[in-house]
């Protein structure tokens, strides 16, 4: 039966009133080092630290400083910078809220009062309109993204609520809300903002302070939307996801980063006001869209235009978008359908999203991302200057700082609360949806508590060992996501029993005693992917996958340029570890005796060698080459 959850302070960035599943406590899961253990380490000393730098040095945070002044001031940046100062508030104070580090409480607190300097005293905050000299409030929902970039503050605003209880961010943010009630109500402006996000926030804010004005109003945008309130474009209404009501579209389309956040925020009302028809409608956008809109590493968005969703099955590898921010976006739908109904696809797709199309951004040493995401990169990147903006979408490798830099910021907000998707907690059970090295100590609604020590080598290795620290009392469900892409997966259980997987998750039922252990092992080797025949530009291909890692042939290791490389043998696939994947690589050489690059006959097909493979979330770290996930087969 779904568990009522209680708004309290010491809660992750999604609290929902009732769910299956409920998140755990902040704090009830640490992370233990390992792969995300050291990545959020690296981002809480090094990436914060960048972000700050970087908007600080560009003026994007200084905007909060002229616009407190109240004297006409030349604004830096384009209209929806202060979203990107909100998200980093966020990210710290997730942080914050798992460590006492004085210095990052200093900065905090200072931007903080930076932030909220700027406010109007009737609760509008957005430096780029209002204002001598700036365009009026409200002018333009199309571009403007003010309701969008409110939406960013109020969430960072809940991560101080949930890690503090209280705090100056929290009265501006609620300033704020208070204010769009007014404006934007069942009786004020009848308008949608052009770049969904409010939506989710304002949920959020509701279940956090118990207002459920917010949630009204949240639920008043979902259902405006879809009705032609905002201007037609040339990429047509559906960028805006405003040609058709939500609750009768079919599919996501449009923006990805938009649909995403607009679905989010559907499900989040539809759990808050009992509306089972708009949460199925979420279901079955994710349900299509994943089946024929999403590339094999979890991303989504084909299109560099309008950064948009393609067609049904327009997946090209070397056109790809795949921008980061939609890849985490996609990881916050899935998150709160799975709360909902406790299907492991949406943990599957979790874990598919984060390794490959949210990692792939950030470079090892934690200063440089990427914002797009290309599967087959045909030219060697260009090195861009460690001290210059670089255009978004044009960084052919990780590059430090963007003229539109939502996604460093957003990877920050992330990877400070990341721990919060991989278990949850029933009456009297305890689920873990992804592996790594952790600890839970939790109290369990039903009564009891439960403290297991959580250890693996994911995601190169499949041995997952569950060590109970702490005895039960009484009878506790301990279940353990099966992965989709494991062909088998057994289980050893205290009492000495073995047993084989089935379904997508197994569970062990017992009073636990300190020191009790249950292995789970999932063959871990690298195997061949076929993409689906319907995906035109993927014909004739073949990617490798090791476990939830897709892996990708750089040019680093084959010595040459990848475009004229074919996989020789299927069956040649050698996995000597995670970091020793090889594939057995030819050439082809032809020569068509035309002006037209048609007609080729092949003249000679020539073995090279075995080839190194490498996880497509590392590649472009040692330094420019070409890259490609599918490798041709004929």
């Amino acid at each position: 039966m779904p568990i009522t959850n209680r708004t309290a302070p010491r809660n992750g960035p999604v609290l929902p009133s009732s769910s299956l599943l409920r998140p755990l406590p902040l704090g009830a899961l640490r992370l233990a080092g390992g792969y995300w253990g050291e990545w959020q380490d690296r981002n809480a000393h090094t990436i914060l630290q960048h972000c700050e730098d970087w908007m600080e040095r560009i003026g994007w945070i200084g905007n909060f400083d002229a616009a407190a002044a109240g004297e006409p001031f030349t604004h830096s940046g384009i209209e929806f910078v202060d979203s990107e100062v909100y998200k980093l508030l966020e990210a710290m104070a997730w942080e914050l809220g798992r460590s006492a580090d004085p210095d990052l409480a200093s900065r905090y607190e200072r931007l903080v009062r930076r932030v909220a300097a700027a406010q109007s005293p009737d609760g509008y905050l957005h430096t780029s309109f209002g204002r001598p000299g700036q365009p009026a409030r409200w002018s333009n929902f199309e571009w403007g993204h003010e309701l969008y970039s409110m939406g960013h503050l109020i969430q960072a605003a809940v991560a101080q609520i949930r890690t503090a209880g209280s705090g100056p961010l929290v009265d501006v943010a609620v300033r704020v809300a208070d204010h769009l009630v007014a404006v934007f109500g069942a009786d004020g402006r009848q308008a949608v903002c052009g770049h969904p996000e409010i939506e989710p926030a304002l949920v959020e804010l509701g279940r956090a302070t118990g207002d459920h004005r917010y949630t009204e109003l949240a639920r008043l945008f979902v259902e405006r939307r879809g009705h032609g309130l905002l201007k037609p474009i040339e990429f047509g209404q559906e960028y805006f996801q405003d040609e058709l009501p939500f609750r009768e579209a079919d599919v996501m389309r449009g923006h990805a980063v938009r649909a995403l956040y607009l679905a989010a925020g559907a499900v989040d009302v539809a759990v808050e006001t009992g509306d089972a028809e708009l949460l199925r409608a979420a279901e079955l956008q994710w349900e299509r869209t994943v089946a024929r809109r999403t590339y094999l590493t979890g991303a989504m968005g084909s299109h560099h235009q309008d950064e948009s969703f393609g067609a049904d099955f327009e997946l090209p590898s070397d056109r790809e978008y795949g921008e980061t921010c939609a890849a985490i976006a996609s990881n916050m739908l899935s998150w709160r359908l799975l709360l909902q109904t406790g299907d492991a696809k949406y943990a599957d797709l979790i874990e598919r999203t984060l390794y490959n199309a949210v990692m792939v951004a950030p470079r090892e040493d934690g200063r440089a991302f990427f914002y797009a995401n290309t599967l087959h990169q045909r030219v060697e990147g260009t090195v861009p200057p460690e001290d210059e903006v670089s255009a978004r979408a044009l960084a052919s490798l990780r590059a430090p700082w963007f003229e539109v830099s939502c996604c460093p910021t957003n990877l920050a907000r992330t990877l400070a609360s990341v721990e919060s998707v991989f278990a949850t907690m029933t009456e009297h059970g305890l689920q873990l949806h992804q592996y790594g090295d952790y600890d839970i100590d939790v109290d369990l609604p039903g009564g009891g508590t439960a403290g297991f020590e959580v250890r693996s080598g994911w995601p190169f290795n499949g041995e997952v060992i569950v060590t109970a620290t702490k005895s039960s009392e009484t009878p506790l469900e301990l279940r353990l996501r099966v992965p989709a892409w494991a062909t088998t997966a057994e289980l050893d259980t205290p009492d000495g029993h073995h047993r084989v997987a089935g379904g997508t998750s197994i569970a062990v039922d017992r009073i636990f005693n300190r020191g009790d252990r249950v292995t789970l092992t999932v063959p871990n080797r690298a195997r061949i992917t076929h993409p689906d025949p319907r995906i035109d530009a993927l014909r004739g291909t073949v990617a490798i996958e090791r476990g939830p890692l897709v892996y990708a042939l750089e040019s680093t290791d084959l010595g040459r340029a990848i475009n004229d490389v074919v996989l020789l043998d299927e069956v040649a696939l050698q996995d000597d570890g995670p970091d020793d994947v090889r594939v057995a690589i030819a050439v082809r050489e032809a020569q068509t005796g035309s002006p037209l690059p048609y007609g080729a006959a092949v003249t000679e097909t020539r073995f090279i060698d075995t080839v190194r493979l490498v996880p497509y979330s590392t590649w472009g770290n040692r330094g420019p080459s070409t890259m490609r996930v599918f490798l041709p087969t004929e």
